[in-house]
C-alpha cells in the first residue's frame, strides 16, 4: 500500500513550485538567486462584486438595455458614473454605486469589480529559479535539510535558530525570552500561553520552531507577524525524535521557516528548510511511498500522534481494531519498545 511522506530529511534537493491564486506579474528571471522573503509575483485581487441590473431599473428588455450601455467589458468607473442613460425628454441615467471596474457589461446587467487588493508572492526559500511560470510565478530549488511540519500561520521569514529546549517536552515559557534572542528563529517546545507569542512579536523575532500548540492560541498565532511552525500538532505534545534530533543538530544555523498551512490537495506543508553547501546535489525525496516492513513511520493521529515507529508487519487482511473497526492495519514498533496495532491511514513514511 501507497503512503504519502513525511519529510525530515538532514539533505536533499528541495524544488518548490510558487504560485499566485490568479494572474499576475513574474517579477524574477530564470536562474535568478532568490532569499526567501523576496517577492517574485504580484498581482492585484478585486475581493467585492456587484451587479447592476440595468433592464430591471428602466423596465426594458435586456435587449434594449445593452443599446442604451455607456460603458464596455473592462473600464473603469467612478462612484457615480454613467453606466446608462434612456432616451427621452427626461432621459433616466443608472450610475455606478461605487468604483471599479466593468467585469462584464451585457445580458442587460453590469458586473462591477472593486476593493482591489495586492498580493505579493513571496520565494518561501531561498534558492534559484529553476522555471518560470508564465503570469503565476515560478519553481525554485535549494538544497538542505527539511522538517514538515503540521500546522503554520501562513507567515514567512529566515534567521539564525537558537536552541531553547534541552527536551523534545520542554515547555517555552515568557521568562527565557530577552533581547538577545531579537532577530532570530527561535526553536521553543511546546506553548501554551499567549504571553509568549507577544513577547516574541514585542522583540520582535524572525520564527518560532514549536513542538506543538495549544488550539486557543491560534487565532493569535495567525495574528503576529513572524512565521509559526508546530512541527507536531495541537495540545501538549512533545517534538518527535527524528525532528528533534535534525533540528538541535543545526542550531546556530540560518533556517527558513516557510509557514504556509497544510493543503492535504495539493501537498503543501509548512516547513522548516536549512540550506546546506554540497558538492553534488542528492535525489528529490519521494512524495509518496509503499508501506513496507522496516519502513521508519510517524502515526498522524491520537493517543500515538506524532510518534516515530518502525513497521514491523503488514496485516494480509482487514482487522478488527480496539474501537470495533475493520480497517487495513499494521503492527509498528514505538521507540519505547512498545508494538501496537494501527490502521494504515494513521500512518505516513518518514523521508
Amino acid at each position: 500500500m501507497r503512503a504519502p511522506v513525511h519529510h525530515i530529511l538532514p539533505l536533499t534537493t528541495i524544488e518548490r513550485e510558487r504560485l499566485l491564486p490568479v494572474p499576475g506579474k513574474v517579477l524574477v528571471k530564470l536562474d535568478q538567486k532568490v532569499t526567501s522573503t523576496d517577492v517574485i509575483a504580484e498581482a492585484s485581487w478585486s475581493k467585492d462584486h456587484t451587479i447592476v441590473d440595468i433592464a430591471r431599473a428602466l423596465r426594458i428588455s435586456s435587449e434594449a438595455a445593452d443599446r442604451l450601455l455607456r460603458v464596455k467589458t473592462g473600464d473603469k468607473v467612478i462612484e457615480g458614473g454613467e453606466l446608462a442613460i434612456s432616451p427621452g425628454f427626461i432621459p433616466k441615467i443608472i450610475r455606478s454605486p461605487r468604483a471599479g471596474r466593468v467585469v462584464v457589461a451585457g445580458g442587460g446587467q453590469v458586473l462591477l469589480e472593486s476593493g482591489d487588493t495586492a498580493i505579493s508572492l513571496k520565494a518561501g526559500v531561498t534558492g534559484t529559479v529553476i522555471q518560470i511560470i508564465p503570469n503565476k510565478g515560478a519553481v525554485i530549488r535549494t538544497v538542505g535539510a527539511l522538517v514538515q511540519g503540521f500546522w503554520g500561520n501562513g507567515k514567512i521569514d529566515t534567521g539564525l535558530m537558537l536552541n531553547l529546549t534541552e527536551r523534545p517536552d520542554d515547555v517555552l515559557t515568557v521568562g527565557r525570552l530577552d533581547v538577545s534572542l531579537r532577530g532570530s528563529v527561535i526553536l521553543g517546545g511546546m506553548v501554551n500561553d499567549a504571553e509568549i507569542l507577544q513577547a516574541a512579536d514585542s522583540l520582535p523575532v524572525r520564527g518560532l520552531i514549536l513542538s506543538s500548540i495549544s488550539p486557543p492560541l491560534l487565532t493569535i498565532a495567525r495574528q503576529v507577524q513572524y512565521p509559526i511552525v508546530a512541527v507536531d500538532g495541537f495540545g501538549r505534545l512533545p517534538m518527535n525524535s527524528a525532528a528533534y534530533k535534525l533540528l538541535t543538530s543545526n542550531a546556530k544555523r540560518e533556517v527558513t521557516l516557510n509557514a504556509e498551512p497544510f493543503d492535504r490537495y495539493s501537498g503543501v506543508r509548512p516547513e522548516v528548510i536549512i540550506p546546506l553547501p554540497v558538492s553534488q546535489e542528492p535525489p528529490i525525496p519521494r512524495e509518496v511511498d509503499t508501506l513496507a516492513p522496516g519502513k521508519v513511520v510517524r502515526l498522524r493521529r491520537a493517543p500515538h500522534a506524532g510518534e516515530i515507529a518502525t513497521l514491523v508487519e503488514l496485516r494480509p487482511d482487514l482487522t478488527k481494531l480496539p474501537s470495533g473497526m475493520r480497517a487495513s492495519a499494521a503492527e509498528v514498533k514505538l521507540e519505547s519498545g512498545e508494538q501496537i496495532l494501527v490502521p494504515l491511514v494513521n500512518l505516513e513514511i518518514v523521508g
